[in-house]
């Protein structure tokens, strides 16, 4: 009963694991029957690095004010210092249905708390002042606040917020705005090893928010925030980002925002001409043809300065589309060749390499295959000097007998027996060692190594020699001193 309750709990812990895993990718997707919008990238209401600002210090589309700095790689728009206030907004309106914006942020500081926070604005108006965040109060159109200081003291904060105005309303500073936000989630921005990133999406009358928390350097990794449904923003606006400190600060850079125009599946885009006023078209009309007006001047002039190649075709002199598609080719399959010939060399260094490390191993094999020989036949030797301190301490034992005359004949016989037999033995074992060194094997087959050289202090003749003359002398001492023993009987 027990491991039943156990399983039913598991699944339903991983039935709702996975249904939150999957829950932001559902509310991107929407419903799985339903086709995805079309994305326009939108160059006017959008920035991004490496070339963010000019030399002069704007960005192209924006304007920025207050505490904002603007650099080729973001936008700082407060540092992290007390008291301070920017904002940067987009020059042009935005007139879309339907749109997605895409920004992506840093919120650094050295305190364990940061103060105030970042606002991403979708407004009529420029609020390129103003106490909240920033920018103005009373704004008409939607906030979405990344809040970082606990103001009501709920620790319900860092947070993002979703905050909508007509115009009328004051924002609610003392509750961190939760009285008015029509939607939230708790999300950590602060001090995060990689950018943090927000996707909002107003599609259809729903606005939508997913989070990349930074924690990873997947620029895709978004969790879903939250979600407004039914919610009316104005027609036309401006974008913007502000931020603000208190008596606590950071920095608050942002290092892209991209704005992507969306159109719903089989409705046709509008032309960019028809986006552009007449006034502007006219204005780079008539600049393309004073340029082409000047550029035609200069080739008149030097062809008058070179009278020598005005019958030679300028298309000549420049590199047609499909010789430029041949010239690629033959340079990638020169450098493929290239890199061939590298791998060559580079698999015989390593063959080279693996030959010399065999070679090595064998040699090590070889020595301690020497060793190991040369090991046994001093093993051999000490058995063999054993058994001959064996046989002199059975003759001692003989010589301190004192027993009657025939008993010390007999037991004499016997011991020469004895001796004689050790003698035997001790021959055996040194022409079995003599063999066994002195010709190869005939079951080996190749040929072993030569063992190492013995120490010149005793070999096998010497031995033999040294165990024949002890030997001769042994027995001369056992007769001579029978001999001693009978004579000095005869006198009793």
């Amino acid at each position: 009963m027990l491991r039943r309750c156990l399983a039913a709990d598991a699944c339903l812990l991983i039935l709702t694991l996975t249904f939150h895993h999957s829950h932001a990718d559902n509310i991107v997707a929407g419903a799985s029957t339903e086709e995805a919008p079309h994305r326009r990238f939108e160059y006017k209401y959008s920035f991004k690095g490496p070339h963010l600002s000019q030399t002069d210090g704007i960005i192209p589309f924006w304007v920025h004010s207050g505490n904002a700095i603007p650099s080729a790689d973001q936008v700082r728009i407060t540092p992290s210092l007390r008291s301070q206030k920017g904002s940067v907004w987009t020059k042009n309106t935005v007139n879309f249905d339907h749109w997605e914006a895409e920004v992506t942020f840093r919120v650094s500081g050295r305190g364990r708390m940061g103060a105030d926070g970042l606002a991403i604005w979708f407004t009529t108006a420029q609020g390129l002042d103003g106490p909240v965040y920033g920018a103005a109060d009373n704004w008409n159109g939607i906030g979405i606040f990344f809040d970082s200081f606990d103001n009501d003291g709920k620790k319900n904060n860092p947070a993002v917020l979703v905050v909508g105005n007509n115009g009328k309303l004051v924002y609610d500073h003392p509750n961190d705005g939760t009285t008015q936000a029509l939607g939230t989630c708790l999300r950590d921005f602060r001090n995060k090893p990689y950018p943090v990133r927000a996707k909002i999406t107003y599609y259809k009358k729903t606005l939508t928010v997913l989070i990349n928390n930074g924690f990873t350097p997947d620029k895709d990794d978004y969790e879903f925030c939250t979600k407004v449904d039914n919610m009316i923003i104005p027609q036309e606006g401006y974008f913007g980002i502000s931020a603000a400190t208190g008596g606590l600060a950071d920095d608050h850079d942002v290092l892209s925002f991209l704005t992507f125009r969306l159109t719903e599946p089989g409705q046709e885009l509008p032309a960019p001409e028809a986006e552009m006023p007449k006034e502007e078209q006219d204005k780079y009309q008539e600049e393309f043809e004073n340029f082409q007006q000047e550029l035609d001047k200069k080739k008149e002039d030097y062809q008058k300065e070179h009278p020598e190649v005005q019958r030679e075709p300028i298309e000549d002199m420049y590199e047609s589309v499909n010789d430029r598609e041949i010239r690629q080719v033959f340079e990638g399959q020169n450098q493929i060749h290239l890199e061939i010939k590298q791998l060559h060399r580079q698999l015989a260094m390593i063959v080279d390499e693996q030959n010399r490390y065999v070679s090595v191993v064998t040699d090590e094999i070889s020595k301690r295959q020497l060793e190991l020989v040369g090991q046994e036949i001093l093993r051999n030797l000490n058995e063999l000097r054993n058994s001959f301190h064996e046989s002199l301490k059975q003759i001692g034992a003989t010589q301190h007998q004192a027993n009657p005359v025939s008993m010390g004949t007999y037991e004499t016989v016997q011991h020469f027996s004895e001796i004689q037999e050790h003698l035997h033995v001790v021959k055996r074992n040194i022409e079995h060692l003599i063999t066994r060194n002195g010709s190869p094997s005939e079951n080996q087959g190749e040929k072993c190594p030569d063992p190492p050289k013995m120490p010149s202090c005793l070999d096998t003749i010497h031995f033999l020699v040294f165990v024949v003359i002890q030997s001769v002398l042994f027995f001369s001492y056992i007769v001579y001193k029978s001999q001693q023993e009978a004579a000095a009987k005869k006198f009793f």
